[in-house]
């Protein structure tokens, strides 16, 4: 069955069908394309188009066909050009003449703009909660490693003492922004294309307010050709993934590189890590290196529709088929990711002691060794020179800042006290921070608790 055809006088060639056919993968909103029609012939019985009794038999037989593809009764086969005409094949077979009626007032162009912005705006929904899955999971890191000390870097260079806690609160800023940015993307997509028809909307007396009210839209949209061509909130919802899958490679970056063997600063569970089929004393991050090596396929997808969108007039073309593929495989692969990155880090372990050996040594304490005599009266620029000369001692020697003796810190400065190895300590380092943002445990547990009532308070969309 086609929903077209009547103005030709011979058959589509096979190849032109199988090209143009999109029941392969449209048939992933087979829930959303029932939920419009439903919403569609409810709509058209309640604005005397079509009797209430044709109505409700298209409502009953939608629901019907529902049920069997969920229980497995029904398959839907290739044999249709789309799900679109899938469904309504299915429907005529069953209800008879009164499913002829459905597409009443409608479109395929708004039909399918429908469609995927409900799937669309499921979908948002569905990342935001993985995303929020995980970050329940960093904020309890983050409650558990308020004293864990370890090297901050810049440049890939240690530079100054932070805490796990500090450290992981750095990607829940990250997450947090992406959760807000979900919120936009929804807000801004949710008003119904439903009704537009194919770019001029129809002379039926549809009622726009009570379909997009019926779909859970915030009203319909305000401009028939705009709505069947717009893919502006599929840009930017690949854009809001790109960025997600972005912080979750940069922080996959960091798992590969603490879990070195250079670093252990952590232990992968082996349920999260890999082996090797040559070398017996491998544990590969893998789980990390598939999340850093699937990001380019998310910003493949982005790019992609971006190129497909850049030169089509208004209104639908078929080029925008080519908007499902590339985002459902976008979106399969970020939810993937977040949840198989939730568990490795979940189940993951620190290693405090080398952590804190490892900001030690790294002379993440020099800037407070410069501030411990600029406070003894020594201009900075003074302080400065003088802890560099105490590095360059220290890695001839092969020793961290606390293990120099007094008089080794004399013999550059005398403004040296014995009360310098109190200043360098890494506790003090880090717990005299406590301007709002720094490491400190009494400001990071004020951070805490912001994040406790955001957790609690950040209902969809925010």
């Amino acid at each position: 069955m086609k929903l077209w055809g009547g103005r030709f006088t011979k058959e589509t060639d096979k190849l032109v069908n199988n090209f143009n056919a999109s029941i392969s993968f449209d048939q992933k909103f087979y829930k959303q394309d029932i939920q419009g029609s439903i919403a569609h012939a409810k709509m058209l019985g309640a604005a005397g188009i079509i009797s209430e009794e044709e109505s409700t038999k298209i409502q009953d037989g939608l629901t019907s066909i529902l049920a069997d593809i969920e229980s497995g009764k029904l398959e839907i086969t290739d044999e249709y050009e789309d799900i679109h005409t899938f469904m309504e094949a299915t429907l005529i077979e069953r209800i008879g003449d009164a499913g002829k009626k459905l597409h009443t007032g409608r479109s395929r162009n708004d039909q399918v703009a429908l469609d995927m912005r409900l799937y669309t705006r499921d979908e948002v929904k569905n990342i935001d909660n993985e995303v929020k899955a995980l970050m329940e999971v960093i904020l309890r890191i983050i409650k558990e490693n308020v004293h864990t000390y370890m090297p901050g870097f810049t440049h890939l260079q240690k530079a100054q003492p932070v805490t796990v806690a500090h450290h992981f609160g750095a990607y829940f800023e990250m997450f947090k922004r992406d959760r807000s940015r979900l919120a936009d993307i929804y807000k801004r997509m949710n008003y119904c294309p439903l009704g537009a028809g194919a770019l001029a909307g129809t002379t039926y007396p549809l009622d726009r307010e009570m379909t997009a009210k019926l779909l859970d839209f915030y009203g319909p949209t305000l401009n028939s050709m705009d709505s069947v061509s717009d893919r502006d909130y599929l840009i930017e919802f690949l854009n809001a993934l790109s960025t997600i899958m972005m912080h979750l490679s940069r922080f996959s970056e960091e798992i590969c590189i603490w879990n070195s063997n250079e670093y252990k600063f952590i232990e992968l569970d082996d349920a999260y890590s890999t082996g090797s089929s040559i070398m017996p004393q491998k544990k590969n991050p893998d789980i990390a290196e598939l999340v850093r090596g699937k990001t380019g396929r998310v910003y493949g997808a982005l790019i992609s529709l971006l190129t497909t969108m850049k030169g089509i007039p208004l209104a639908y073309n078929k080029d925008m088929q080519e908007d499902k593929e590339l985002s459902f495989d976008a979106i399969d692969t970020v939810k993937g990711c977040v949840s198989l990155f939730k568990g490795m880090i979940d189940t993951m372990k620190f290693n405090p002691a080398r952590m804190e050996d490892s900001a030690k040594k790294g002379f993440t304490n020099a800037t407070d060794a410069a501030d411990y005599l600029v406070k003894k009266g020594v201009p900075f620029r003074d302080a400065h020179g003088i802890v560099g000369q105490l590095v360059l001692l220290c890695i001839d020697k092969g020793i961290a800042l606390d293990d120099l003796s007094l008089d080794e810190y004399k013999k550059i400065s005398p403004v040296f006290e014995n009360d310098i190895y109190d200043a360098i300590s890494l506790k003090t380092c880090v717990e005299k921070r406590l301007t709002l943002g720094a490491p400190g445990a009494d400001v990071m547990n004020k951070v805490i608790a912001i994040y406790d009532d955001y957790m609690k308070s950040s209902n969809f969309p925010a």
